[in-house]
């Protein structure tokens, strides 16, 4: 065990927040129109592995919450490296792949937000069930934020090299 959690857990965690990490930096570049080929291939595949793990770490007998989003992500990611890598950017593609983007960063956020409620003793006792306020008011400033920021995003990413990626 690490820092009380499963080997796997541990993994699970890691890699969810690389992903977070890498798709922060991802969408900063956005705001200056910059795509780096490492940082967004290491956000786009820690994300993907961040589902999976989800479902392959954690055995299940019914579909949660947890696994609706992990599918829903899982789609949005999709779109979105068909956007990059098939369509390289072109046309609409590059604000396809801007706004599936941004939504699968969110989507990590929002379950690092749930995680911590769940997890972090002081909040877990604001919102024990997490249909409290605390949490609802804490999901809605991420939600408003990742919109403030894809908005922005979408504004801005113009990289130069559309079309060849």
């Amino acid at each position: 065990m690490i820092f009380g959690m499963t080997t796997l857990t541990f993994a699970h965690t890691l890699i969810s927040l690389i992903g977070i990490l890498s798709g922060l930096v991802v969408l900063i570049g956005m705001f200056g129109s910059k795509l780096s080929a490492g940082w967004t291939a290491t956000f786009l595949a820690t994300t993907i592995a961040t589902s999976v793990t989800g479902f392959l770490f954690f055995p299940f007998d019914h579909l949660l919450p947890s696994h609706m989003v992990a599918i829903l992500s899982l789609v949005i990611l999709a779109i979105a490296l068909y956007a990059l890598y098939s369509r390289k950017l072109a046309g609409a593609f590059r604000s396809i792949y801007v706004i599936t983007a941004v939504m699968a960063l969110y989507l990590n956020v929002f379950v690092l937000v749930a995680q911590l409620f769940a997890k972090v003793p002081a909040l877990k006792a604001m919102a024990p069930t997490q249909a409290e306020p605390p949490f609802a008011i804490a999901q809605g400033i991420v939600l408003v934020l990742f919109l403030l920021l894809g908005w922005k995003a979408l504004k801005k990413f113009h990289p130069a090299i559309a079309g060849r990626f």
